[in-house]
């Protein structure tokens, strides 16, 4: 009969890294962008794809794709 490690099958389902949406400020031309977060922090993130004014997806300090503009809410629980 084979185990299974159940707090390895819990880890398995949570995602590794994290995602975050952010908006683009502006290019550097060396193939990094300033990206302001919902907080108001501003980072330099790699790659250029995304233009000034769009959101980004950013995974790991890069860009990964154009995220879609969407309203944001806050909500206090």
């Amino acid at each position: 009969m084979a185990t299974t490690n159940i707090w390895q099958q819990f880890k398995a389902l949570i995602p590794k890294d994290v995602r975050i949406v952010a908006n683009i400020t502006a290019k550097n031309g060396n193939s990094t962008c300033q990206a302001e977060l919902r907080d108001g922090l501003v980072i330099t993130v790699k790659e250029e794809s995304v233009n000034v004014g769009e959101k980004a997806f950013i995974l790991d300090g890069e860009i990964k794709g154009t995220a879609p503009n969407l309203a944001e809410y806050e909500v206090e629980v």
